[in-house]
């Protein structure tokens, strides 16, 4: 190999590594809205949103059956990006971000019953528990006979179903 392809092949190494760098800089934080930004909270249960009792200030650690998980969009609906991200966001424990995702997923498509279920589940998680009973009760009015909604423990919590 001459000195020129040397030469060139080390660029282009250097900036391959440098772009891999910066590709990693960027990431799911990238979404974050600039502004109403709150100190997240630590993720309790790194595979589902949990929430204790909707009185509780306190958030102790539930049990798997009170574990609620936060549902993925089906496929063909506006939303679905939205939608599974807040839930992969939902997973870490970044419920601002999370709540972000589910309003835009909402607003994409305002019949997607599973946003409104997981809009529910992270405003508990924020302890704003009026609102989350508002974001159940359209759930359920959304999809009266899906029972994995309808049959939710922290929903029949929050809305005594």
């Amino acid at each position: 190999m001459d000195t020129r392809t040397q030469c060139r092949n080390t660029i282009i190494g250097i900036a391959f590594v440098g772009l891999l760098g910066a590709t990693g800089l960027v990431g799911c934080e990238q979404d974050k809205p600039i502004k109403d930004i709150k100190k997240e909270a630590p993720a309790q249960a790194p595979a589902s949103v949990t929430e204790s009792s909707p009185s509780s200030e306190a958030m102790p650690k539930e049990s798997g059956a009170e574990a609620a998980v936060a549902l993925m969009a089906p496929e063909g609906s506006a939303g679905r990006t939205h939608n599974d991200e807040g839930v992969n966001h939902a997973q870490r424990g970044h419920w601002d971000v999370a709540e972000f995702h589910f309003l835009k997923a909402i607003a994409a498509d305002p019949k997607l019953a599973e946003a409104q279920f997981n809009h529910g589940l992270t405003l508990a998680k924020l302890h704003k528990y009026d609102e989350a009973t508002i974001a159940f009760k359209k759930a359920i009015e959304l999809a009266p006979g899906n029972k994995t909604i309808t049959e939710s423990p922290i929903l029949k919590k929050h809305t005594s179903a």
